[in-house]
């Protein structure tokens, strides 16, 4: 025991920096914890309604708005990724144009610091009744700027067989 202090004390200058860098990285963790935002798994579903709601009216511009800067949408009927707000606002443009209604039929949520996920089973009926089912995830993450979630990523894809033949099975 008295070698081991006899090394660190001979070794004084050496000792400064392994403690300062100790220090740096708890002070960093506890400024993260600081600003770190939770959300329940009810706030997360209701995340979903207020983009739904955005569909109901018809507005490209009010759906995009859920969306956080540099977000990504791949949507189910285009094949190019929508990676800016004009891109993705246009997207709804053109989409909206069949007042689509969607409900969750299944969903997996995930919570963390900033972050959600809500992955699942959607399905959308337009105005002419016609019904589309897909596969959907979206990440959510607190926006500090404008004190709210948004997406930041938002995946949709079509079921890959008709549920007549592969019916929805439970997580």
């Amino acid at each position: 025991m008295g070698l081991a202090l006899g090394a660190v004390t001979g070794c004084a200058s050496n000792t400064v920096a392994p403690t300062t860098a100790k220090v740096a990285p708890a002070k960093t963790v506890v400024t993260q914890a600081a600003s770190c935002q939770t959300i329940s798994n009810d706030e997360v579903a209701r995340l979903f309604d207020r983009w739904n709601a955005a569909l109901q009216s018809l507005d490209p511009a009010r759906v995009a708005a859920n969306y956080g800067p540099n977000s990504i949408l791949l949507p189910t009927v285009s094949n190019r990724p929508r990676v800016t707000p004009a891109a993705i606002q246009d997207y709804f443009a053109h989409w909206l144009v069949k007042a689509p209604k969607g409900e969750i039929l299944q969903r997996h949520i995930t919570t963390g610091c900033n972050f959600a996920a809500d992955s699942g089973v959607y399905r959308f009926t337009y105005k002419n009744n016609e019904k589309v089912t897909a596969r959907y995830t979206y990440v959510y993450r607190y926006d500090p700027t404008s004190k709210q979630w948004l997406i930041s990523s938002h995946h949709s894809s079509a079921m890959p067989q008709p549920l007549d033949k592969e019916p929805i099975q439970a997580f």
